[in-house]
């Protein structure tokens, strides 16, 4: 969570019911799915194309929201056609239903070839989110093994909630323009969150879908993964903000994965770039007095009770920061004989 110096602007401020459409403007719509976490739904958009209407993400698989995919196209979009599937990024309250959606409906999917490929892979190799890879990462930042050992199972259920992916795809990327019915929406992509994640700008109109990559009063996770383990994503994403908030006007309309549309791109950007900076600020006042594990650092930025599923985000987040102090040089690891990992003062 962030302090904001002043309120965002919310031209929409009541979301969707189930199965609800809301017309942000014509040949937009928005629409929402419940998720089994605290960050309770995700959005999910059409774009009016020339011959039906495209969709924007899908929700997670599970049986519910198959349901409740149902239900909308047989009320709300009843005698619509489904032309297509855009996903902005491989979490899987983004794509979790792209497989069966594009079978479904027989609808081709567009995605960048990072998402793309990611989850085919987490689809067909399960090994990568194995119990025992995980529970040695977080036992090398200062995690019990027992703890690790829970966190490793319960914490990446969530990432297992697919559906079976297409096997063709086309790539959108950077600098593409997609044209959908009469518009022209410019294809952007950030890093931090997801890599490669896209988002899709309408200069004409001043709108922004900009899927996880900037959100209305939450952050979104930034993690280090086992796979990656000395990635810098948070390097990464507060670039892509400052992209972003040089690149676009202020009077953009950002249409987020999560909560609701607003008004004020430039000053959440800066809030969320303040936000991590003061996480680093808190890591540097613990490092000044003695080295810290991970484990040791995460009740100082998580002062909140943490389930299993938010203990493996939390963990990784909290080394997304650490990796971003130690890049520069600014802070070091040490690495004892235990292989046990902490980050000191030069």
């Amino acid at each position: 969570m962030t302090t904001q110096t002043q309120p965002l602007i919310h031209p929409f401020p009541d979301a969707p019911a189930e199965g609800e459409l809301v017309e942000i403007t014509p040949g937009i719509l928005w629409t929402r799915f419940a998720l089994p976490f605290r960050l309770n739904h995700v959005n999910v958009y059409f774009l009016k194309d020339d011959d039906g209407w495209l969709i924007v993400d899908t929700g997670i698989d599970m049986p519910e929201t198959r349901t409740a995919w149902r239900n909308l196209l047989s009320g709300a979009l009843k005698g619509e056609t489904i032309t297509g599937l855009i996903v902005t990024h491989h979490h899987p309250d983004h794509i979790g239903l792209a497989g069966w959606l594009c079978d479904t409906l027989q609808i081709p999917l567009m995605t960048s070839q990072a998402t793309f490929l990611a989850t085919m892979t987490y689809f067909n190799s399960p090994e990568l989110l194995a119990a025992s890879i995980y529970t040695r990462f977080f036992v090398s930042h200062g995690m019990s093994r027992e703890i690790a050992a829970l966190v490793s199972v319960q914490g990446h259920e969530y990432m297992r909630m697919l559906s079976k992916p297409p096997f063709t795809y086309r790539r959108l990327a950077a600098g593409d323009v997609l044209k959908v019915g009469g518009r022209d929406f410019h294809v952007l992509s950030g890093d931090g969150h997801c890599p490669e994640q896209l988002m899709l700008h309408l200069p004409e109109e001043n709108i922004l879908l900009a899927a996880d990559q900037v959100i209305e009063k939450i952050s979104p996770n930034i993690s280090v993964m086992a796979i990656e383990p000395d990635g810098n994503p948070l390097g990464a994403f507060i670039r892509s903000l400052s992209a972003l908030a040089a690149d676009l006007p202020a009077e953009t309309l950002v249409l987020a994965g999560h909560r609701l549309p607003f008004l004020g791109l430039q000053q959440r950007c800066a809030e969320l770039i303040a936000h991590h900076d003061h996480r680093c600020d808190l890591i540097r006042e613990e490092t000044a007095v003695q080295p810290m594990s991970a484990a040791d650092l995460v009740p100082v930025l998580f002062r909140q009770e943490l389930s299993p599923h938010e203990m493996s985000f939390a963990f990784s987040e909290v080394l997304a920061h650490m990796n971003y102090l130690a890049a520069d040089g600014e802070l070091v690891w040490q690495i004892d004989a235990t292989g046990h990992r902490r980050l000191a003062r030069p």
